[in-house]
């Protein structure tokens, strides 16, 4: 491996101290994910917040309004259940974020001083999360590996058995409230981006229903209904060509498609005595929430702010618990309680982030469609084009929306222009939106960014000279294969944990990763090898000619190191300005710290390289 030159690590970014001060609070604020509790004790929660410094499990007892941090690692931890009876918390162990291990627990209470979690249920495997279901009696546990999916099941304590098993990628959906019924999704057809239901039963792993829509079209257990002796399962469906619902009996195989007209897309969850349903509905990159009535069909419509809830739950008592952010606020979680009030219902200790700038909203016209962006100036900044950047979103299954970030808000106090690009992949937009890039990910997408790069240039708010294309994850792979493709659009690249050697990345991925990139090309590269490689950062590097940054980690199962160190000896034959950080954790980072460096790396670099410093 070549020794390719490091990022640099400014002490500060600006020479204001109110200025560096303020958007170091924003990412030192600590946050925290709304609550869950368990079914049958209520006032016993878990969630996890950043308030250590590290994103944390921590445990919650309303009763006596105390809280316990429950776990403590380096590289943090962030998937956490807790038991129906509230007695046991369960957390995901893996090593250094590389998102491979397994499920633990612990009391509720905590453990003794010498004590350790033990392996929530014996008879398992370690690998990567493909769902879990905790019962009073049954636990279901999901694997994914490079052999597939398995899928685990026990009762009482005893060791598990293996339910499921399949070379195909699939995982646990949701286990019935009485425990006679579990849902799995599964891709046996080979399309793990359009998934198929299969419920089995408890007592012997028999099929009891199976739902498939055919090719292109997905379904997604939501839960069973939860109310004992209830078989009917909430189901996510696209027949229509979005994301809508429907209840499936799946003993009587009968279902009742929920007609609710909404524009956008909607998910649900159930009201516990499962008449009702607490419906989120998305669209245009904001979300509003619903109560749906199952006999009547009547939807009411929830009194919450603009902007974007991140999740929300109904209590037993009818009370709406709900995360909620915008551009220009931070995240806060609010009780809506049956009269119609309000109150801020988990604070988390310290100061609230200083509030940023409003996101806009920006349709582009193009001849595959209208794009969505959003956009937000810098307050106080001068008429004229900016220095903007494109922040493009990972996923692909994703989209940006009007929350608080920051990340956003560190670029617009740097003196940029943000857009944010909902380009053909992104989710909630439709199914054909979603699914566009089918065959030729990656040039897709450009497409729509070149669009709205059009745009921001006509419209006098980019600099042509001065823009810079940025994001992680897919957004990284984008902003590479970016700089290749679209060389006269960029003055600069920042790549965090992209897809940089698509050919390679493949070999290296995780297994469910691999089953997802063969749904969007249409196949595995010994299948289609051109196309990937029509697709991929390395093919076009050479097309490069603006400086770049390429942030990686050391232990990413998603985007892994060896494909990335590709590109860079490539990119390092070559006279190009580039510079690479990378930090020993997996797929980004949970370590507040690691956090800031990271950003500080990235803004400061775009600066250098647009020489703004």
């Amino acid at each position: 491996m070549t020794n390719h030159p490091v990022a640099e690590v400014p002490d500060r970014l600006f020479a204001d101290d109110e200025a560096e001060e303020r958007w170091r609070a924003r990412f030192h604020a600590a946050r925290l994910s709304l609550p869950s509790w368990a079914r049958d004790a209520p006032d016993r929660n878990v969630y996890v917040s950043n308030v250590s410094g590290v994103w944390e499990v921590y445990a919650w007892d309303r009763v006596t309004d105390t809280h316990r941090q429950v776990t403590d690692r380096p590289n943090g931890t962030l998937h956490a259940e807790v038991a129906p009876d509230g007695e046991h918390i369960w957390w995901f162990a893996d090593t250094d974020g590389d998102e491979f291990g397994g499920w633990v627990r612990e009391p509720f209470a905590g453990l003794p001083s010498d004590g350790k979690p033990v392996p929530a249920v014996a008879g398992t495997k370690d690998g990567y999360p493909a769902g879990v279901e905790i019962g009073r009696e049954v636990a279901v546990v999901g694997v994914a590996d490079d052999d597939g999916t398995t899928i685990f099941l026990a009762r009482g304590g005893a060791d598990a058995a293996v339910i499921y098993r399949d070379e195909h990628d699939g995982g646990v959906s949701a286990l019935s409230y009485d425990e006679r019924l579990v849902a799995i999704a599964h891709s046996e057809h080979g399309d793990n981006r359009h998934p198929a239901l299969r419920v089995l039963s408890v007592a012997d792993g028999s099929t009891v229903a199976e739902k498939w829509d055919g090719k292109g079209k997905g379904l997604d257990g939501i839960a069973f209904c939860p109310v004992a002796g209830d078989p009917r399962l909430l189901v996510s469906h696209e027949r229509r060509g979005r994301e809508e619902l429907l209840i499936w009996d799946v003993e009587a195989d009968t279902e009742q498609e929920l007609t609710i007209d909404l524009p956008g897309e909607v998910t649900a969850a159930w009201f516990t005595d499962g008449t009702a349903l607490l419906v989120a509905h998305t669209h245009e990159a904001r979300d509003s929430l619903h109560r749906y009535d199952i006999a009547t069909g009547e939807l009411s419509t929830l009194d919450t702010p603009k902007g974007t809830i991140g999740s929300a739950s109904p209590r037993p008592d009818g009370t709406v618990e709900y995360s909620w952010s915008s551009a220009a606020e931070p995240t806060v979680v609010r009780a809506l309680f049956t009269d119609g009030t309000e109150r801020v219902l988990l604070a988390a200790p310290g100061d609230t982030a200083p509030h940023s700038v409003k996101l806009d909203d920006v349709f582009v016209e193009t001849e595959n469609g209208r794009v969505h962006a959003l956009v937000s100036r810098p307050q106080n900044a001068p008429d004229g084009p900016l220095p903007t950047v494109f922040s493009l979103h990972g996923g692909p299954h994703a989209a940006d929306e009007d929350r608080f970030s920051a990340y956003r808000a560190l670029w617009l106090d740097a003196g940029f222009a943000v857009v944010h690009v909902n380009y053909r992949g992104s989710t909630g937009y439709g199914s054909a939106w979603r699914d566009a890039i089918e065959g030729r990910p990656g040039l897709t997408e450009l497409a729509d960014v070149a669009a709205v790069h059009a745009w921001a240039v006509e419209s006098g708010l980019a600099d042509p000279a001065r823009c810079v294309v940025n994001g992680a994850s897919w957004g990284g792979y984008l902003s590479l294969l970016a700089l290749g493709t679209q060389p006269d659009l960029w003055a600069a690249g920042v790549a965090g944990v992209p897809v940089a050697d698509y050919l390679a990345a493949y070999e290296d991925e995780m297994e469910p990763l691999r089953a997802f990139d063969r749904a969007l090309f249409g196949g595995s590269p010994e299948e289609l090898h051109d196309r990937y490689v029509e697709c991929s950062p390395i093919t076009y590097v050479d097309q490069v000619r603006v400086p770049v940054l390429v942030v990686a980690g050391e232990n990413d199962p998603r985007c892994p190191i060896r494909q990335i160190d590709n590109y860079l000896d490539r990119l390092a034959e070559r006279e190009v300005p580039y510079e690479v950080y990378r930090y020993d954790a997996g797929h980004g980072s949970l370590v507040v710290a690691e956090t800031i460096k990271q950003s500080l790396i990235e803004v400061y670099f775009a600066l250098k390289a647009l020489k703004l410093r």
